[in-house]
């Protein structure tokens, strides 16, 4: 018998040339899911040039692309353009700390209190059916046309998210990891951050992105309280002037921001999921 056939016919080993397959393949995914993600944008995009330029919308309608690129550049020389992109962004942060906060307060004392629920949740209940204009008059009678009243306008919409799911999801906890975790000493407070809300993490998570895209939502209405500065006050500011460049500017700017926080959140949450799962 030759050696060929004497040989073992075990797995031939990886050669160095496959080795770089797997963590290449790893990479060109999320590579991917950017590029299938910019697919309707971009056609988007041809479709706001085509239907601006063909005559079906006069320029005063729908200004072409090149034109609201020109008013971002025109703005930005001038340097109002980033005074507007701060100043809402920082209404927003503030805004969504707080309410997510008092969100995040309030809804684990309602789901995880039984009397806390009867007492408090109705009343929160109807609350959140309120409209974010009808805050308006009485946030203006209230505190005024100064920053706080925009803050506390954009930290109600933040609020309403954040307590529903977490009020919901604490609910539904495993009793008996509860009563596992208790046998091992945690209580109260500790119990809540160690095992209770790390159990109900992504309906947690989903309650911070639906606050947040709330808190850009109510941005403008905040910014219809006396502001001077906004991409709010710059929706308004151009609709009473003709400016229909940088209205779609303004709203192109919140759909961008808006876009760019919730991908912050998901880093977030890929964080969280490492850290407490």
């Amino acid at each position: 018998m030759s050696r060929d056939l004497a040989a073992p016919q075990g797995p031939s080993p990886a050669t160095d040339d496959d080795a770089p397959a797997a963590p290449a393949a790893a990479r060109t995914r999320p590579l991917l899911r950017a590029g299938l993600g910019l697919v309707l944008p971009a056609a988007l995009l041809v479709l706001w040039h085509v239907l601006s330029t063909a005559g079906v919308f006069s320029p005063v309608q729908l200004p072409p692309p090149l034109a609201v690129l020109e008013a971002g550049a025109a703005l930005l020389a001038s340097g109002d353009l980033w005074t507007h992109v701060g100043i809402s962004t920082q209404r927003v942060l503030l805004g969504f700390l707080i309410g997510a906060g008092l969100g995040l307060t309030a809804g684990s004392f309602i789901g995880l209190s039984r009397w806390g629920a009867a007492l408090v949740g109705p009343t929160v209940g109807a609350f959140r059916a309120v409209p974010s204009l009808a805050w308006v008059p009485l946030l203006l009678l209230w505190i005024g046309l100064g920053e706080d009243s925009k803050i506390v306008l954009v930290a109600i919409g933040a609020f309403f998210p954040v307590y529903t799911t977490v009020a919901a999801a604490l609910r539904h906890v495993d009793r008996n990891l509860v009563e596992a975790a208790r046998a091992f000493g945690l209580h109260g407070l500790r119990l809540l951050t160690t095992v209770q809300l790390p159990a109900v993490l992504p309906s947690v998570v989903s309650g911070l992105r639906l606050a947040l895209a709330q808190a850009w939502l109510f941005l403008v209405a905040a910014e219809l309280l006396g502001a001077s500065m906004g991409l709010g006050f710059l929706l308004t500011d151009s609709q009473n002037n003709g400016r229909t460049d940088r209205l779609l500017l303004a709203i192109v700017l919140l759909a961008v921001l808006g876009k760019a926080s919730d991908a912050l959140l998901g880093v977030f949450e890929r964080w969280a999921g490492r850290r407490w799962t």
